[in-house]
Order: structure tokens, then sequence, then C-alpha cells
């Protein structure tokens, strides 16, 4: 049979409502584009995409399809809609979808609520003429993955869960917390964050704010992937297909650098930070300075700067900016608050023993901060050069090794299966990159494999 191609795909989605009554209404759309591997990482309401016509349209076809089966209770009906705004049934979810929060924020009606109250018997209480979206919600799903390895599932002890605490408009739907172990049987998602704006450009830079404030650590984890594509230009301007995240990072997501301003804020933040470690224990006297000078080394180069301390803000001077710092930061907190020349930015900071490692807005800045001279000898001394791992192969996550394809001494040919890892609801295949002999295989199947773990060995 044939089947209609959509060119430049966006996957829309009406929430409805119906009682024992025969009343149906639908409560505005959800655009959940934003997908990897088919299942969705970022879902929004309403739909920046399509228009008022094209949006009571599908609303009236959704309720249509719900009356023509006697439908009761909160459901979902998808769709896929192309470029020109024409929409076509994809399915029905019979139940609340997990991105149903950004529903409950624009229109202001508890859907857990409702879905009891159709249960116990209840009438709708609402007519569809009464139902008002206010402003923009978006949700991003927080995953226990690598974006960095193909968003590879991730499992451990969460030895840090830090949310966003005391923002207005932000909501973190969570089952798990601090000390929390992620196994490699379920779902890769922990958590969803979702939060309000009066608008779409005030919701993206609430979510950005939140998400500087959330703080995961002993499980790799999507959040800096997540601020990317919130700062990504296509994402902002609202034209967001399926076809998103293979488009916008084709040879997959890498690591983003801050741009020049945010390394010498980043830098000054740092050095900050370390002049406070050291000053701790001492006592500056009130409206009494202190001048002190240092050196930010990362990726090979160095930013010298002067600070200046006071008894309430840091000024800071690096090449030609001058910043006033202002720290409010609590012992054991990772997330820090600095007012950087009357502007309140949030930065998650890591300790590295020695070294620290600093996140603004996704983009990371690992650096040393010494003295000058000590930065001069630092540069002197020789690079580590990483081991070469190319005659193993390796598990590319933690998961259960179900089966081994090959046997020692087999000769394979690129694209050849090797074996199979199971995590998280999911069977991976691992193949040949090249034609290869194996020499031995190291673990059995049935083994409980870790991230980077060998499984074969190959013949030079």
């Amino acid at each position: 049979f044939a089947e209609k191609y959509i060119d430049q795909p966006h996957h829309v989605e009406i929430q409805i409502l119906a009682d024992q009554f025969g009343n149906t209404l639908y409560i505005g759309e959800r655009e959940c584009s934003i997908q990897r591997r088919h299942q969705k990482v970022i879902e929004e309401a309403p739909s920046p995409f399509i228009d008022n016509q094209t949006r009571q349209a599908m609303g009236k076809q959704a309720v249509i399809l719900a009356k023509a089966v006697n439908y009761e209770s909160a459901g979902t009906v998808e769709f896929i809609v192309d470029a020109q705004q024409n929409f076509y049934f994809l399915e029905m979810n019979t139940r609340l979808q997990v991105e149903h929060p950004v529903t409950e924020m624009v229109s202001g009606l508890d859907l857990v609520e409702q879905m009891i109250l159709i249960a116990a018997g209840e009438p709708l209480q609402l007519k569809q003429n009464e139902i008002r979206t206010i402003g923009s919600a978006i949700e991003a799903r927080i995953y226990a993955e690598d974006p960095y390895r193909d968003f590879m599932p991730s499992i451990g002890r969460l030895q840090r869960f830090r949310i966003p605490e005391n923002l207005e408009s932000v909501r973190v739907d969570t089952g798990i917390e601090e000390g929390s172990e992620v196994s490699m049987f379920y779902d890769p998602m922990i958590a969803k964050l979702i939060v309000h704006g009066e608008n779409r450009n005030l919701a993206i830079d609430n979510m950005l704010q939140a998400l500087d404030q959330f703080f995961i650590s002993g499980v790799s984890h999507n959040l800096n992937f997540l601020c990317s594509i919130l700062q990504n230009d296509r994402f902002r301007s609202g034209n967001t297909t399926t076809n998103f995240i293979q488009q916008q990072y084709p040879d997959g997501y890498q690591e983003e650098k801050l741009n020049s301003r945010q390394q010498l804020i980043a830098a000054s933040i740092l050095a900050c930070i370390h002049q406070s470690n050291i000053e701790r224990l001492k006592f500056i006297p009130e409206n009494v300075s202190k001048h002190s000078a240092w050196s930010v080394s990362a990726d090979h180069t160095s930013i010298d700067l002067v600070i200046r301390q006071f008894a309430e803000y840091y000024e800071v001077k690096v090449q030609s900016e001058l910043f006033n710092v202002a720290l409010r930061k609590s012992p054991n907190d990772p997330v820090i608050q600095a007012i950087v020349n009357d502007h309140l930015h949030y930065f998650q900071l890591e300790n590295l023993h020695p070294g620290y490692r600093l996140t603004y807005r996704g983009r990371v800045l690992e650096a040393l901060v010494t003295r000058k001279r000590t930065a001069e000898l630092n540069r002197l001394m020789p690079e580590k050069i990483a081991p070469d791992m190319s005659r193993y192969l390796l598990s590319p996550m933690p998961g259960l090794l179900i089966k081994i394809c090959v046997e020692e001494g087999q000769r394979v040919k690129a694209g050849e299966e090797l074996a199979i890892v199971e995590a998280m609801k999911m069977e991976n295949s691992l193949r040949a990159i090249d034609s290869v002999k194996i020499k031995s295989i190291l673990v059995e199947e049935g083994a409980n494999l870790m991230v980077d773990q060998t499984i074969l060995e190959f013949e030079d």
C-alpha cells in the first residue's frame, strides 16, 4: 500500500474531557515535536505553529472522534500536521499524558481532579465557550541519559538532586530524591520541569532560569542539552518539526562553549569563589579593600584578572571589563546566585580538586584558578595521552549483556552484529564499525555491564 509522506511534520495533540452525559470538551493543544528516538523531550502549550482556525478545526475533530466511541474521562487525540497546517489523525491515548501539566498551566484546570469527578459520575461543569487559555507553558523532560553518547541511558545513585525552589510559575513533578537509585529496568525519565510565562519568550526565559538551578550528579543527564534547545534560534522562532534534533544536531550533541563575554563573567565568578574559599577563615575589616591577582586557566588559555574585595561584593578587573560581583551561596549548595553588574545569574559549581566546573545555560567551563606564575608553569607540563581503545568493543551504556553474537577467531564484516545489551526496556544492538577478527571474549552473557566496560577484543 502507499502511505502519504508528510514533509516537515509537526506532532500536535488535543486534550479532551468527556463525561457520562455526552458532554465532551477540548482544552487547547500541545506541541510535542521535539523528540529523540520518537520519544518526546520538550512539549508546550499552545503550539507556536498552528493558527486559531486550525486549532478550532482540530479540537472539533477530536470531540467528534471521542463522541463516536462514547469516550469518557480525559484523553488525548494526536495528529500529524504538515507545513500547510493540514492535519492527519495519528492515534488516541485513552489516559492522562506525561505532558498534561502544560495544559493545566495555561487553562487553570486540574485534569486529574476532572478525571476523578467524571469517574464518580459527575457532569462537566464547563462549557466549550468557557474554556480559556492564558500565556504559554513549556515542559522539559529530565532524563537520566547521556546526550553526548547518542542519548544512551545512565544508571546509578543520585548523589545530588537539587531542584529549583521558590520560583514563581515553576513546577517540578518527580518521584525520586537525593540518594535514589536509577536502575536499568525502567524508563530513563526522572523528572518533569514545567514553567509558565505571559508569552512564549518569557516562558522560554523562565525555563532557562529554572534549568540553571537544577543540579544532578551521580548519573548522566540531559540538562545541558535542554538548555541548548531552548537557546536555539529555530526553536525560539517556533519552527519545531519532528526532525528538529536530527537537523540541528546532525553529528550528535556536542559540548557547547561559553561566548567570550560569558567566559569573562564565568572566570570572574570562579576567581571570586576561589578567593572566598581561601579567605573563609580570615577576617577582613569592613570598608577595607584587598587586591588579589589570579589566573583562570582552561583549554590551553589563561584569563588574568585582579580582584578588589569589599565587605559585600567583589570588584573584578579583567581585560577591558570591570565587574561588580555579589555572591550568594549556601554551604554545600552546588547552585550559586551571583549578581553581576546588577544582573542576576545562577551558576552550577562543582569542585574538581583541583579546579572547578562551572555551568551556565548548559555551557561548561572547567578551569584552574591559580597565581599567574603557577599558570605559566602548568602550561609546561606534558599532556596526558588517553589509551587507544579502538581494539575493543566497549559497552556504550550500563546494562545487561543478553547475547554475544560472535566467537573467538571469527572474522566479521562492518555492520555485523557483535552483541546485544538490554537497558531501560530497550535492546541495543552493538555492531562492528570495520571488518575485524575476534581475538577474545572478555565477559559472559548475563553480565551486568558498566559504561565503557570492555566486551570483546579485536586482533590488530
